[in-house]
């Protein structure tokens, strides 16, 4: 036992490496999908039948494949055919942030349609644009009634990361399976791998919790 916590215990400097660039591609492709989101999320709403069709496209390719697949279609599949390279960090940031905006398309969508109609109405009585009365009265609005849903998608986008390790990013799962490829540790390694996720995981499942009785008294 005690072999056990000095084996996790050395580990740990590594691995908190690991969780800190898992954390960092995250943050960095949810920002990103929530452009995504957003303008596509606008797109599925258009009277224009083209941009319908365009945001329709995007979210049954993306939606419809897997994420491991798109992956290694990035790093690999692309670079095969064209002069076009991406560093790992790079296609990792690209893939979760197109998987996770093909979420966030539906979304922003929802939101936007569970606003009152009768608010855009108001706002072109009031002499706005459409553009203008989406952004000053509908999207904060919408968006006070997704905060839950977009820490879902932080969750989702977390575990995805696990998936970069086939590509070699130094992720939290990668890290682990350096750790214990040298120390022959693998059930202490993948155990605190697993402690690690689930601590970060289950406290932006409880956040989402609290927003959402938040969301729910307001």
């Amino acid at each position: 036992m005690t072999d056990t916590f000095e084996v996790m215990r050395d580990a740990m400097p590594v691995l908190m490496k690991g969780l800190q660039m898992t954390v960092l591609i995250t943050i960095i492709s949810l920002l990103i999908a929530l452009v995504i989101g957003l303008v596509f999320g606008l797109f599925s709403i258009s009277k224009n039948k083209v941009l319908r069709a365009i945001s329709t496209v995007y979210v049954n390719i993306i939606r419809g494949t897997p994420i491991l697949v798109q992956i290694l279609y990035i790093y690999i599949g692309i670079p095969a055919v064209t002069d076009l390279r991406f560093s790992a960090f790079a296609a990792g940031v690209i893939v979760i942030s197109i998987n996770a905006g093909a979420y966030l398309v539906e979304i922003f969508r929802a939101g936007i349609n569970s606003i009152d109609k009768g608010q855009m109405e108001a706002g072109r009585t009031l002499g706005f644009s459409y553009g203008e009365t989406m952004r000053i009265i509908i999207l904060p609005q919408a968006i006070k009634r997704m905060l839950p849903a977009f820490v879902n998608q932080f969750i989702v986008s977390i575990k995805d990361t696990s998936l970069l390790s086939v590509i070699g990013i130094g992720e939290l799962l990668m890290s682990g399976q350096s750790i214990y490829s040298a120390n022959f540790k693998a059930f202490e390694i993948l155990t605190l791998v697993g402690i690690l996720y689930f601590i970060i995981i289950y406290t932006l499942t409880l956040f989402s919790r609290w927003l959402e009785r938040r969301m729910d008294v307001s």
